[in-house]
């Protein structure tokens, strides 16, 4: 978004006349990579007792460095959803992520036949579930009813972008100018 925002901004003639916080006009595909189920999250008053080895390692995980990854993941989102929700264009930004993996599929570093086979079938099954969004008021990612489902809006996505090459290519001809 603030590529494309700064490329306004200078005027680039790839970019028909957009205001740069014309948001509305933009399409934001957000893919995840996964993240592991968070089965339980740390309490407050249980980090407060914490020294720094505990913010290090506590119960087989790594607190401090969870929380740094993970939320700097969720912030982008956060800020993302809050913009075009506020710009009443929600439906131009769709974030799809699966925060369920469990195992193997869980890991970045388990590239075994098996394991990049279940992340196929976890791929294709996120394609079925339906359209989620954050909700600003709690900060969890809901379904949102009337919208389908995640296949469906990248098939809208997808209808959206050719629609726009298309008006592009006939004013290009029409210009006299050829360009993809």
């Amino acid at each position: 978004m603030n590529s494309v925002t700064k490329e306004i901004f200078t005027e680039n003639q790839d970019f028909f006349p957009v205001k740069p916080m014309d948001y509305g006009k933009f399409l934001v595909l957000s893919l995840g990579t996964g993240s592991a189920k968070v089965e339980e999250r740390f309490s407050a008053q249980d980090s407060s007792k914490w020294g720094v080895l505990g913010w290090l390692y506590d119960k087989g995980t790594t607190p401090l460095v969870n929380i740094f990854t993970q939320e700097s993941a969720d912030m982008v989102d956060i800020h993302a959803s809050v913009l075009f929700q506020a710009l009443h264009c929600e439906k131009n930004y769709l974030r799809i992520q699966d925060e369920t993996l469990t195992g193997s599929t869980s890991s970045v570093d388990i590239s075994t036949k098996k394991n990049l086979l279940d992340l196929v079938q976890i791929g294709k099954d996120l394609l079925k579930k339906p359209v989620s969004r954050m909700n600003l008021n709690t900060g969890s990612c809901e379904p949102v009813d009337g919208e389908g489902t995640n296949e469906e809006a990248l098939t809208r996505f997808a209808r959206i972008l050719s629609a726009e090459r298309r008006q592009r290519k006939e004013q290009a001809a029409i210009n006299g100018v050829l360009k993809y």
